[in-house]
């Protein structure tokens, strides 16, 4: 039964391509849809601006802690500054390509020639710009914050995680706030051609992440192993040591790639679902459009709060014996995560119920909730391969003993194990579409957009995890290199170093995890534009996409 359904969707054959997609005008409703999500994208943003005045309100502790954090704000500032001198040069490039292709060949015929044309450069430079400075903020906090966070852990543990979180929610709250910002904007202007527009915006967070993730990862690669080998090969300079440069090169690229790209990575996911979507509820017809399109708007928006009250969740406990700092984290995540659900089906209750003749209204919170449950799958798995007192990392360390040959085969079989259940988990998600809608291969596809929205709707609360691992591993080194003598406070902040791993390793999962279902919704819309129906392995059809991704 799921072959045929899976084979029904492949036969889906979009009206036009993107660039002949005209939306139905808007009225009061959408106007309003509109208003709702602009003032929730500017809720995100002043949530941001309270948590930057709340870490920088911790003090930054004793000059043997401020030295080694100013070299590496230093060091990150400077990194940032040359990469955008370099991605300024390729902005430009593609802004003027991106003009003349437009304008000369795409629009033509159009008698709005001159408005998309210029509509669609000018915002790729906005999603470069929102990208760029959703990273650079959380950088910019990360920065601050790693040295508040190695002080505090003198104080408490339950100070040391609040405030590692905090800084690490900023990244979170100006990535949603810059990107539901940015396309509501484009709603407003554009309107009926806002989709064309908005296909712009999200190659602009594509462009920024493009530089921003790839390039800090490599930095941060290759920094990590030079501190590695300096520790091991230099006599008398251990690798946590301020003689040794690569370390603080090691704790830059930790602030470069894993905070300001992942920013712009999760930019690029947040807002390529968006188009994704907005993509597939236009070509199910004109009565259907807008009211989807709506419906993705508002779950967007959800998300902001939803992600907002779980940072509230996220407390240490002092008076424990040993407090693991993940399960805050996971509770504060799956407060999200249900709060999320419960929106969703309360969203499309008010918007589409229609008496229970087709249950539609079931259906489409069905699909975007199976989001969400893929992204709480994605944080157990991770937790169970990645956690330190799990078996997958216990197994791995006992491995040591007996040679470097037994810990990398134990390393890598681990991995390959985690990979494969998070394919099946990925799979599973979008042939659940498939079923849900079954009969109807055009809302089948919308509904694997749905999902991916779903899996991101928590993006806020997902940044704020990632940028929590950079900080602890920053605060960590800060406080070795300073050599101040204080055993508990040290044990505090290996502790949440270890599951800052962790958190990293999960938001990374949920990058990629997005991508493929983004790019499963948008390959039929690729396949037409290019004609190439006929031509080769056809991966647009789900059920061979799914077949090659196991």
């Amino acid at each position: 039964m799921i072959g045929s359904i899976v084979s029904n969707l492949g036969q889906l054959v979009m009206s036009a391509s993107e660039a002949n997609l005209v939306l139905p005008p808007f009225g009061s409703y959408e106007n309003k849809v509109l208003l709702v999500v602009f003032w929730s994208a500017i809720i995100a943003l002043i949530y941001g601006v309270i948590l930057v005045f709340k870490v920088m309100a911790q003090p930054a502790g004793p000059k043997a802690l401020t030295d080694v954090s100013d070299a590496i704000e230093q060091g990150s500032m400077a990194y940032l500054k040359q990469q955008s001198k370099i991605m300024s040069v390729f902005v430009l490039i593609v802004f003027l390509t991106l003009l003349s292709m437009y304008y000369y060949g795409t629009f033509r015929e159009d008698p709005k020639r001159m408005e998309l044309s210029w509509g669609i450069a000018l915002a790729f430079v906005a999603g470069v710009l929102c990208s760029y400075g959703a990273g650079f903020v959380g950088m910019k906090l990360a920065v601050k914050g790693n040295v508040r966070t190695a002080n505090a852990a003198l104080t408490s543990f339950s100070k040391c995680l609040r405030v590692s979180f905090d800084a690490g929610a900023v990244s979170g709250m100006f990535t949603v706030g810059f990107g539901l910002l940015g396309a509501t904007i484009i709603f407003w202007f554009f309107k009926q051609d806002a989709m064309k527009v908005l296909v712009g915006f999200g190659f602009g967070g594509s462009l920024a992440a493009l530089f921003m993730r790839v390039g800090g990862g490599i930095y941060t690669k290759a920094a990590d192993v030079g501190a590695d080998l300096v520790g091991k090969v230099e006599a008398g300079i251990p690798e946590d040591d301020p003689r040794n440069a690569a370390t603080i090169a090691d704790n830059v690229g930790d602030n470069v790639g894993d905070c300001a790209g992942m920013a712009a990575d999760m930019f690029e996911s947040y807002e390529v679902t968006l188009v994704a979507a907005i993509i597939l509820a236009a070509s199910l017809g004109t009565d259907k459009a807008l009211p989807y399109i709506m419906f993705a708007l508002l779950i967007r928006a959800l998300g902001i709060f939803t992600s907002i009250v779980g940072t509230w969740f996220v407390r240490g406990n002092d008076n424990a014996k040993v407090f693991d700092p993940m399960k805050p984290i996971v509770i504060g995540y799956c407060v999200s995560a249900a709060l999320s659900i419960i929106g969703f089906f309360l969203l499309s209750y008010w918007r589409f119920y229609d008496g229970g003749a087709s249950w539609l209204w079931v259906k489409l919170a069905l699909v975007t909730s199976i989001g969400i449950v893929l992204a709480v799958a994605t944080l157990i798995l991770t937790n169970i391969f990645t956690h330190p007192d799990k078996r997958a990392v216990t197994e791995t360390a006992i491995a040591t003993k007996t040679g470097p040959a037994t810990l990398i085969l134990n390393g890598l079989a681990e991995g390959m194990e985690s990979s494969v259940w998070a394919i099946v988990l990925i799979c599973g998600t979008i042939v659940s579409s498939l079923i849900i809608f079954k009969g109807d291969p055009g809302m089948a596809a919308f509904g694997v957009a749905l999902s991916g929205l779903g899996l991101l709707a928590t993006t806020g609360f997902v940044l704020a995890m990632d940028t929590f691992g950079p900080i602890t591993d920053n605060a960590h080194g800060i406080f070795e290199m300073s050599k101040i003598k204080a055993k508990k406070a040290s044990d505090t902040l290996a502790w949440m170093d270890a599951i800052g791993n962790t958190t990293k390793a999960l938001t990374k999962g949920l990058a990629i995890a997005t991508a493929v279902i983004a790019a499963t919704a948008l390959f039929r819309s690729y396949i037409d534009e290019a004609k190439l129906v006929a031509t080769g392995i056809q991966i647009n059809i789900p059920e061979i996409f799914v077949g090659l991704m196991i």
